[in-house]
């Protein structure tokens, strides 16, 4: 059975959106696209092309197909490991009023998404692959799709903007299993869902409070 990972940029307080390009996403009046490129090191290029090589096809939103359809055609490099894989990998693009795709190949998914979803995890063995797609990723989220997040932390707040866990996300616990510090102060951490959140309560105990004065 094939793995859905969900790979983006996020800013400290949780912003996904326009990390590329000032003219990347300007949805809800958004101003601060581009501020990602800051903090891109060659580190994390590293994890990102060694991240792309596990792909067996990706699976868009609209918006981040069109965007990525409008610039990696022009860059058929097949020795360069994000280019060759976006260019030749099975793309799924999940749009209802998409009608035509000329990035091959790639299938328009209309219907039901957690029947889809589930239907290539089973025609699939390796990682199929979300980069970006921020409406996408908050609903595989919330049918609990995505068995694996890989978020650039980024030390820059935003205040405003899509954010991957919008309120009102279904609650869900996750076990980081790897992080990782980039030259630029990004911080690399990979989560997998685990069981509901936990839940206890601190207790006041003798000898845990205020120092005796």
């Amino acid at each position: 059975m094939g793995t859905l990972t969900i790979a983006t940029f996020m800013t400290l307080d949780g912003i996904m959106q326009a990390p590329g390009g000032p003219d990347e996403d300007r949805d809800g009046g958004f101003e601060h696209g581009g501020w990602s490129f800051p903090y891109f090191s060659a580190d994390m290029g590293d994890v990102i092309s060694d991240a792309f090589g596990k792909a067996e096809c990706f699976l868009l939103g609209r918006r981040t197909y069109e965007i990525f359809a409008a610039s990696w055609p022009n860059f058929p490099d097949e020795d360069d490991p994000v280019a060759s894989r976006l260019n030749t990998l099975p793309k799924y693009v999940v749009s209802t009023t998409l009608r035509h795709a000329d990035w091959q190949p790639t299938t328009i998914i209309g219907g039901d998404l957690p029947t889809e979803v589930r239907r290539l995890k089973q025609r699939y063995s390796g990682e199929i692959q979300v980069h970006g797609s921020a409406g996408l990723a908050q609903t595989l989220h919330a049918y609990n799709l995505i068995d694996e997040y890989r978020l650039f932390i980024e030390p820059v707040v935003l205040g405003s903007g899509k954010r991957l866990f919008e309120p009102g996300a279904a609650p869900t616990g996750l076990q980081l299993v790897e992080s990782r510090p980039m030259s630029k102060g990004a911080v690399l951490a990979v989560y997998r869902p685990a069981a509901m959140p936990a839940r206890g309560e601190f207790r006041m105990e003798e000898g845990f409070g205020l120092p005796d004065t």
